[in-house]
C-alpha cells in the first residue's frame, strides 16, 4: 500500500523566514512545496484586501495542499498554512469561516516547523505586524497548533542554523 507524503508546515510570524526555509527544505529533499499563496494574491491587488479575498486564499491553500496529498513524494513541505489564515481571520475581520474548523482538524501535519522571531523584522508593501503584534501573533500560532494537537518544533537561528536544524528534525520522521 502506498503511504502517503510527510507533511511539513513552516508556519510562524511575519518576517520569520518561512519562505527561505520552505524553498531550501524543498531543494535539500527534492520535494515540492506549497508557496504562500496569500502574498502574491494580496501584492497583486489594486485595493485593500477583504473577508473574501482571504477566503479565496484559505480555498486554495486547500487545494494546493489536496493536489500534492496523493503524489509519489516521500515529503511535501507548505509555507505557511491554513492555520494562520485562520488566525488572520480571527484578528482582522474577528469572525472564521465555518468550514475552516473542520478542514483543521482533519488535515494530516506530520510536522509545523514554527520560525522563531530571532530574526530581525523587515518591512514591505504586504506586512502588517511588526514589533508587539508580532510577538502576539507567534504565541497565538503556538496556541493554535497546540489546540489542534499538531506535532511542532520551534526553529531559531541565522543563516545555515536553521536549516540543519530543521533537516535534523525532518530526517527524524522520515
Amino acid at each position: 500500500m502506498k503511504q502517503r507524503p510527510k507533511i511539513i508546515a513552516i508556519t510562524g510570524a511575519e518576517s520569520t523566514g518561512k519562505s527561505n526555509l520552505a524553498r531550501a527544505l524543498s531543494e535539500h529533499y527534492g520535494a515540492p512545496f506549497i508557496p504562500e499563496y496569500a502574498r502574491d494574491y494580496v501584492q497583486n491587488l489594486d485595493r485593500k484586501y477583504t473577508f473574501e479575498d482571504v477566503e479565496y486564499i484559505a480555498q486554495k491553500q486547500v487545494e494546493q495542499y489536496n493536489d500534492l496529498i496523493n503524489s509519489d513524494f516521500q515529503v511535501i513541505f507548505l509555507d505557511t498554512w491554513l492555520l494562520i489564515t485562520k488566525v488572520w481571520f480571527e484578528v482582522v475581520f474577528g469572525r472564521v469561516p465555518h468550514w475552516i474548523e473542520n478542514e483543521l482538524r482533519n488535515t494530516e501535519i506530520d510536522l509545523f516547523l514554527v520560525c522563531d522571531t530571532d530574526l530581525p523584522w523587515v518591512s514591505d508593501p504586504v506586512r502588517e505586524n511588526g514589533g508587539e503584534n508580532r510577538e502576539r501573533l507567534q504565541e497565538k500560532y503556538i496556541s493554535e497548533i497546540e489546540k489542534y494537537g499538531f506535532p511542532y518544533k520551534i526553529i531559531q537561528g541565522m543563516n545555515g542554523i536553521r536549516v540543519q536544524t530543521a533537516i535534523s528534525l525532518i530526517d527524524r520522521i522520515l
